[in-house]
């Protein structure tokens, strides 16, 4: 018998950094934890990155986490932003890393095509979604905190994820396009 799995979902940012944990027993999926890091009253970056470090590093230690699941950086116009962001990302993953856990890397059309079945469904589809999935009572407090969840959730629906480090595809074997029907003919499960 497998045993259960927790997975820790993150949407990397340096103002606020959004998380999810999900627990996985078999078929059943379920929400342990969702919220925000606050990042914007540190005003140094150097102290910034090493509060999602020890904060990320907590999470783990806190709820055995035994996967990381973060959403990869996109490509902006903004470069100094783009920076930062990779430099929070990159803690992120080296503090999956310190403590041993497997890290796992999604680009953000993955992770809204995974949930969503579209890759450019807004984050207020992403939100509808999750809510179907995890019937949240309160509704999150913001869209970072669902968007890690997302991330995390995305990792459950793979068939190969893209280990970090490695030098493999992000996309799943299955897929072969973007169509809806493709989509629920590959998840069957996640249909209701």
């Amino acid at each position: 018998m497998t045993p259960p799995r927790v997975i820790l979902g993150i949407d990397p940012g340096t103002n606020l950094m959004g998380y999810g944990l999900i627990r996985v027993d078999g078929p059943k999926i379920e929400l342990v934890s969702l919220g925000v890091v606050r990042l914007g009253k540190i005003k140094d970056h150097g102290e910034k990155l090493f509060h999602i470090y020890e904060r990320v590093s907590q999470i783990i230690d806190g709820f055995g986490v035994t996967e990381l699941s973060i959403e990869a950086p996109f490509f902006g116009k903004n470069v100094q932003s783009m920076l930062k962001l990779g430099r929070a990302q990159g803690v992120a993953i080296a503090a999956g890393i310190s403590r041993k856990i497997p890290v796992f890397e999604y680009v953000p059309r993955k992770i809204k095509l995974s949930i969503c079945g579209n890759g450019a469904a807004s984050k207020e589809q992403v939100l509808a979604m999750l809510t179907a999935q995890f019937s949240f009572e309160v509704q999150p407090e913001t869209l970072d905190a669902t968007d890690g969840l997302a991330a995390a959730l995305c990792h459950v629906y793979q068939f190969k994820p893209r280990i970090f480090g490695e030098n493999n595809s992000t996309s799943s074997p299955k897929s072969k396009g973007n169509s809806w029907s493709q989509f629920v003919k590959d998840n069957p499960d996640r249909l209701k």
